[in-house]
Formats: structure tokens, sequence, C-alpha cells
């Protein structure tokens, strides 16, 4: 009787044991597979996002095809002036009346320089990359270049400007001014421009610059009084994007509108860039998108 009691409870027990390995096996199969990262559509013709720690691409779309790019030119700019050796960037630098008629010629974006003021070269980064001020690009320009002329010096910088590219294997691009205003032939690439700016965000004085919304400076005037300048970054993803850090807005007749971006989010970095989007709140939405996906697939 007992046999038969312990072999009733030893069929149950086998039974429970096939049904819940059965169950386990049927959960294991019909588990949803984790779901593919979608890859974004933008509007921008040319974007390009990657892994700042590693340089791995993320995204690409015509990320090797030359385009005008703009004021995201000035990234160049600041890199070239930071690289100079025994930089100084409490020097003052005197604010010529051809860098606002300058300005006014090419009815460039502009840092308000006022004739005769005496700025420093930290602030006319600031004023280089936050209201993207051509005025303080030519400054830069005028101060950092070699040559007896104002023209000699400028050539000089733009040369620096290249040279510089080249060093730093941006095989598709080329520089003919010091703020993007094109004289035909200033271009660049989505993964160059990626590329430029991951290597200028190892400065910390850059990445002090880019990564500020707005600035209140003190200059000293042509009379010996003194006056503040205040400029705001036109990059708004440091206000409506979690993490953004950076870096340069663009835009022109040719480059539309552009935008070199990165963000941090629990201690990674993506960094990228859209060429010739359609507005700029298009750029922003299409940075959105790829900072995004980039973040989707670290």
């Amino acid at each position: 009787m007992k046999t038969g009691i312990q072999g009733t409870r030893i069929r149950r027990a086998a039974a429970v044991a096939v049904t819940t390995g059965a169950m386990l096996a049927a959960g294991a199969f019909s588990a949803a597979p984790a779901q593919a990262v979608t890859k974004p559509t933008i509007a921008a013709l040319g974007g390009y996002v990657m892994n700042n720690a590693t340089g791995k691409t993320l995204y690409t779309k015509a990320g090797d095809t030359r385009r005008a790019t703009g004021s995201t030119t000035k990234i160049m700019t600041a890199k070239v002036v930071l690289s100079q050796p025994n930089l100084n960037l409490d020097a003052k630098v005197t604010v010529q009346k051809t860098y606002s008629d300058y300005i006014v010629a090419n009815n460039a974006s502009s840092a308000r320089l006022i004739v005769g003021d005496k700025v420093t070269v930290r602030q006319l980064l600031y004023g280089l990359m936050l209201p993207s001020g051509c005025d303080a690009a030519y400054a830069l320009a005028d101060k950092f270049g070699s040559g007896s002329t104002r023209a000699a010096r400028v050539k000089s910088f733009i040369g620096k400007m290249n040279t510089t590219a080249r060093q730093l294997g941006m095989t598709n691009t080329k520089f003919d001014s010091f703020d993007g205003i094109s004289n035909g032939s200033n271009y660049s690439t989505p993964r160059d421009l990626t590329k430029l700016a991951s290597n200028a965000m190892k400065s910390s004085t850059f990445r002090a610059l880019v990564k500020t919304k707005s600035t209140k400076q003190k200059v000293t005037t042509k009379s010996g009084g003194y006056r503040y300048y205040t400029w705001t970054n036109t990059n708004n993803l440091l206000s409506n994007y979690s993490g953004a850090i950076g870096v340069k807005t663009g835009s022109g007749t040719q480059a539309k509108y552009c935008l070199v971006f990165a963000a941090t989010r629990n201690g990674k970095t993506v960094i990228g860039t859209v060429l010739t989007s359609t507005s700029s709140a298009q750029r922003e939405t299409d940075a959105k998108k790829l900072m995004n996906y980039g973040f989707a697939v670290l």
C-alpha cells in the first residue's frame, strides 16, 4: 500500500516537473526579442554621429560628401588660436574699424565689437563661439596670423587652419575664410567636422566656451573707461537637450542650416554634425534624432 502511495506521489511530482519545465521552455521561446533601434530620418543632406571616446561611427548620411559649412568653420578658428604656443588668453586686442566694416559689407553675424575697445583673446573667443561674431573671427585672424599687413596675416591664419585640417586627417576639408563666409572654396564634411570638434573638445578652454549659454564681459573702452558686452549662444540645444555640451551652429546661402553637436549622458559622449538642413529649428530636430540614436546604440 505504501508503495502505491509513494508511486502516485512520484508520478505527480514528475508531472509537475514536466509541466513546469514545459512552461519555462514555452516562456523562453515566446519571450519577445529585443527590438532593433530604428535608424532615424533627417532633413539635413549630410549627417554623422560617433562615439566620442572611441571614434566609432554610429550613424552616417553622406558623411563624406563635401558641403558648405557656414559658421561651423569657426570651430577651426578657435582650434588654431588655442593651439598657439605660449598663448596668453588675457592679451588685449584693439578693435579695428576694418572688423566692423567687414560685418557691414557682408551682412555678417556679429559680436558687436566697438572700434577702439580693448578686448582680451579669451573675450574674442566668446564673441566668436557664442553670437558667432565674424568681427571676432577677423580680430583673431589678424592677431594670430603672420605678416606685415593685415591681408598677409589673414592669409597666414587661413593657412594655419588648412595645415591643422591636414594634421587631423580631415581629407575632405578646405578653408578659404576665417569665419565660413566663403570665397568660393570653403567646404568640409559631416565626418571631418565631427573629427575636428572631437579634437577641439580636448581643450578645457574650448569646452568651457561652447557649453556657455550666455556671458557678460567687461572690456576697456578707447577713452580708458569700460563697458559690458553680453553674448548669448546661438546653440539652443544647450537649453533644450539634456546633457548637451556644445558645439557650434552655422548657416549661409549655400550652407543652409548646420550644427555640430555633442552631449554626455551616463558618462558617455556622442558627437556629430548635420549639414545643409532646412531651417534653424530643423537642424536642432535632426541633431536630437541623431543624438538619441547614438545613445541608444552605444
